[in-house]
């Protein structure tokens, strides 16, 4: 059996990548792994948000099946899928990272070994110790700034040689260095940027410093589009310019950058194993990020910004190539456990095998039933439906510019029939507290927050952070 590498990240448009067209990116190690993998250039995630897309992936089933549309531990599924499938195969099976798997944090999700690193601060998380046991432990905000600083760029208080996403390398160069050949390993190395806040270490900050790079595209018409963005993240609410757009954007691709970084420093140290040429390679993000597009920032959308992810694969024995056809993270299981040689029942599994089928649609979802948005997409066209609205959505073009819903349309009943039996098949719930985190939600029901966010920061090192502070001041704390 081979070993399989899974490279993966976290908000990372497909359009981040220099092999994917972009010349303002400096993504070297990428750039060189696309020219010896099979690229899917439409790749659609199955939620535009963590918590769900990451469940699609491991048990490779589309939300309305998993029950988990947001960001929430509710869910309908119960197995371990890939990484529990691969364990039982006999591969050594090591996660790196943040895995966002609310069911159970920090417990085995199926690995046989964990080195924890979620988003904030907690004694289970081994980056957590990492931080406490080292000459940083005063520093309480390792991942960025988070809250009123969510979307504000910023510079790591930490060295690149103590950042999270350093750490990330560090420890799946270690764990690759261990391999001693005896069994197949599968190493799932999961970075948490470019998620917001964005904050590379010096000097990676000064990677993009230009105006010239290009502005976030804002057709006129955006405003149309803006019920199927969440409101909190609205450019004009945050006071966020053109040019603080731009600003926003240098530093999100220097976290880009970083990352890339670390993915050459792990392929680098499958080469010096004698590893690489019996290695799958797949890297790919759980979802994108608007990045300013249509004056605004986030997740929680269907547009291509956001629901169009990355997705590459290096087999050994295959040929690279550009594959135009539409494809799902669903598809990482079936096509994994495939290539790996190891049978599964594909009632399991709503993905295909890349290899030996093809979508003629894929499906996303966020949210639920009343209160959510649905997608049916192919390789040239998609439909959106936001229920909060009861309005339908139309495109035949990336980025989406017009919306060309005709109800007449035969193309769009077809595709509206196709949705309807998704949608009909249901089976996820939304939990009360998490209502008014939703498509177009905010403007009925809730002042939009005033940062973007409520707030987001740690919890479990807050007095420990009070006590900084001298007698005779207060610092602000949730």
């Amino acid at each position: 059996m081979k070993n399989i590498l899974v490279l993966f990240t976290d908000q990372q448009r497909y359009d981040t990548i220099g092999a994917n067209g972009n010349e303002y990116a400096q993504t070297p190690n990428l750039d060189k792994l696309a020219s010896e993998s099979v690229v899917f250039d439409y790749c659609v995630t199955p939620s535009p948000v963590c918590v769900p897309a990451r469940l699609s992936l491991l048990a490779g089933q589309y939300p309305n099946r998993t029950g988990c549309n947001l960001n929430n531990p509710l869910t309908a599924y119960k197995g371990n899928g890939l990484y529990g499938m691969l364990t039982d195969a006999g591969y050594h099976t090591c996660n790196v990272g943040k895995m966002h798997n609310s069911r159970d944090m920090y417990g085995s999700i199926g690995f046989r070994e964990r080195h924890t690193q979620e988003e904030l601060s907690n004694p289970k998380d081994d980056y957590t110790q990492f931080i406490l046991n080292s000459p940083y432990k005063n520093v309480f905000d390792y991942m960025g700034q988070r809250s009123e600083m969510y979307y504000v760029p910023q510079v790591s208080q930490l060295p690149a040689e103590a950042h999270p996403t350093q750490w990330i390398g560090d420890r799946s160069v270690e764990f690759i260095e261990k391999q001693t050949g005896e069994k197949p390993f599968f190493l799932f190395s999961s970075f948490i940027h470019p998620h917001p806040p964005y904050a590379p270490p010096a000097p990676w900050n000064k990677l993009f410093r230009r105006e010239s790079i290009p502005a976030p595209f804002v057709p006129e018409n955006y405003k149309e589009f803006k019920k199927i963005m969440t409101p909190s993240f609205d450019c004009e609410h945050l006071g966020i310019t053109e040019l603080a757009a731009k600003r926003l954007k240098n530093y999100y691709y220097a976290c880009v950058s970083f990352v890339d970084y670390q993915i050459g420093r792990i392929i680098d140290a499958l080469k010096a194993k004698g590893l690489y040429d019996d290695t799958i390679i797949l890297f790919s993000s759980d979802h994108g990020e608007l990045l300013g597009d249509y004056s605004n920032f986030g997740k929680r959308s269907m547009l291509d910004a956001a629901a169009h992810v990355p997705l590459m694969m290096k087999i050994p024995g295959t040929a690279p190539s550009r594959r135009s056809d539409v494809a799902s993270l669903v598809d990482v299981a079936p096509t994994l456990l495939s290539l790996a040689g190891i049978g599964f029942d594909s009632e399991e599994f709503d993905g295909i095998d890349l290899f030996s089928a093809r979508h003629d649609v894929v499906y996303s979802q966020y949210g639920h039933k009343k209160n959510g948005e649905y997608m049916v997409a192919s390789e040239n066209d998609k439909l959106i439906y936001s229920t909060v609205e009861d309005k339908y959505y139309y495109f035949n073009e990336r980025p989406e510019a017009v919306n060309l819903y005709d109800a007449g349309n035969g193309r769009v009943i077809e595709l509206q029939k196709k949705l309807k039996n998704y949608m009909d098949s249901d089976v996820g719930v939304i939990p009360q507290s998490n209502k008014d985190d939703l498509p177009g939600k905010a403007k009925k029901t809730q002042k939009v927050k005033d940062f973007g966010v409520g707030w987001m920061d740690h919890t479990a090192r807050r007095d420990e952070e009070a006590a900084r502070i001298p007698d005779g001041y207060k610092v602000d704390l949730p």
